[in-house]
């Protein structure tokens, strides 16, 4: 996989995550249907928010990780 298919990749989860974080928070705060649902309301909105931070929090340091690599090897050639 080249690194610009990788980094798509990882900028679609880092999307994906934020929705399902937002999705989380607006059946937490806002819906009336897992309001009424209880516990298992609660723990509907709750999957969705650390879901939705397993898939953006990492992918956010490893899309860091590569491109601060990517960087570094722009830079060699220059300097020789």
């Amino acid at each position: 996989m080249t690194d610009d298919k990788l980094i798509l990749l990882l900028k679609c989860c880092i999307t994906v995550g934020l929705a399902l974080i937002s999705l989380g928070i607006y059946f937490h705060n806002f819906s009336d249907t897992v309001e009424a649902m209880g516990v298992k309301g609660i723990i509907i909105s709750a999957m969705c928010v650390a879901f939705g931070m397993a898939l953006s929090l990492p992918t956010k340091m490893y899309l860091t990780f590569i491109l601060v690599k990517r960087e570094a090897e722009k830079e060699v050639p220059e300097r020789e």
